[in-house]
């Protein structure tokens, strides 16, 4: 078994290399800060976090704990994110593009999506969605799909709360059950591993196809198949107990998505913090919506926007998400391309020291 990389590991973006204030980060194994990426002092990042800034910038307060497991992104070209002062976000979340103020609690299992703003002092409870633009005012507990203001918060729940995130147990399913590299990738050199991908079983890979930080390969069942410019991004899980998970050409399974026995068809968008059960269907030319989930044997048909908990079709694919479709695949090369290069002369880099 191979060991990670030293925690937390750092690459550089296009010749960025992420700034630690003081270098005072307390980090475990498998946890990545990435490019653009300005962390502040005291920091706590969990096992397998991933701070991650590269078609943007990433800026973070003091004391940020960022737990098991839990992505930090930003939008292409479009949304940084900045996070402030003592915020404390659980495990499996994912803070994407976006705004979190002073002195929030953002528990396991959340999505706070592109151009959303958080302001001072507010919790989102576990397992809600943040939509993309929402404005959540200042001391409020907030929850749902999408999350809502519900009632006034104080000073002394809300520290309460972030203690109880930084100290807590995380939900096992979605944690790497060890510390190993991923092995047993054929065809790697066709497309990019990150360093801190783990699992193990048969995994294919096509050209230009790229597996991103702190995902988790359990293909010791029928295989993990990736096809050409497909991508599935930091700290998603590809689990293969009674068939082979395929992903189809070009298509994008976002951040922290749950794929578990399933068919994906080309030219599709799994949207980040998605759970597909086992023996799910994703046809050709679909979006689903960040934050979905789907039931046992379901099949989401071609040509449609798919969301909610179960997923149902809201709307036919507009020709806008189809271009968003195709370009996010296009992007996601370009940072493979980029972080491949950066990685491989670290690693060496790392070899030659031992």
């Amino acid at each position: 078994m191979n060991p990670l990389p030293d925690a937390p590991f750092l690459l550089s973006y296009k010749g960025v290399a992420p700034e630690l204030e003081g270098l005072s980060v307390r980090a475990d194994a498998g946890s990545a800060v990435l490019g653009r990426v300005k962390l502040g002092p005291r920091a706590e990042l969990g096992r397998f976090a991933v701070l991650r800034g590269d078609g943007h910038v990433i800026n973070v307060g003091s004391e940020l704990h960022l737990g098991v497991h839990s992505t930090v992104h930003i939008a292409h070209a479009l949304y940084g994110t900045t996070i402030g002062d003592r915020v404390a976000v659980g495990a499996n979340a994912v803070v994407h593009a976006c705004i979190v103020g002073n002195d929030c609690v953002i528990q396991d299992d959340v999505a706070v999506l592109d151009g959303s703003v958080i302001g001072d002092g507010s919790v989102i409870a576990r397992g809600s969605v943040v939509f993309p633009r929402s404005v959540l005012p200042p001391g409020q507990w907030c929850e749902g799909v999408p999350a809502v203001p519900v009632r006034s918060i104080d000073t002394a729940e809300l520290e309460a709360l972030r203690c109880r995130v930084r100290t807590h147990a995380p939900d096992e399913s979605r944690v790497a059950a060890n510390t190993s590299l991923l092995t047993g990738a054929a065809n790697a050199s066709r497309g990019y591993v990150a360093a801190t991908v783990t699992g193990t079983g048969e995994i294919r890979m096509g050209e230009g196809s790229s597996l991103w930080f702190g995902c988790i390969v359990d293909a010791f069942g029928y295989g993990v198949s990736i096809a050409a410019g497909s991508n599935v991004q930091d700290n998603s899980v590809l689990r293969s107990t009674q068939r082979a998970v395929t992903i189809g050409a070009n298509s994008i399974i976002g951040h922290n998505v749950m794929l578990h026995d399933c068919t994906i068809g080309e030219r599709v968008l799994v949207g980040m913090s998605s759970a597909l059960a086992p023996g799910t269907v994703v046809m050709d030319d679909v979006l689903v919506a960040a934050g979905s989930a789907t039931i046992k044997e379901q099949i989401l048909e071609s040509g449609w926007l798919w969301g909610g908990r179960p997923a149902r079709a809201l709307s036919r694919l507009s020709e806008q998400k189809r271009r968003l479709i195709q370009q996010s695949a296009e992007v996601y090369c370009e940072y493979a391309m980029d972080f491949g290069v950066a990685q491989a002369a670290a690693l060496r880099c790392h070899a030659e020291r031992e």
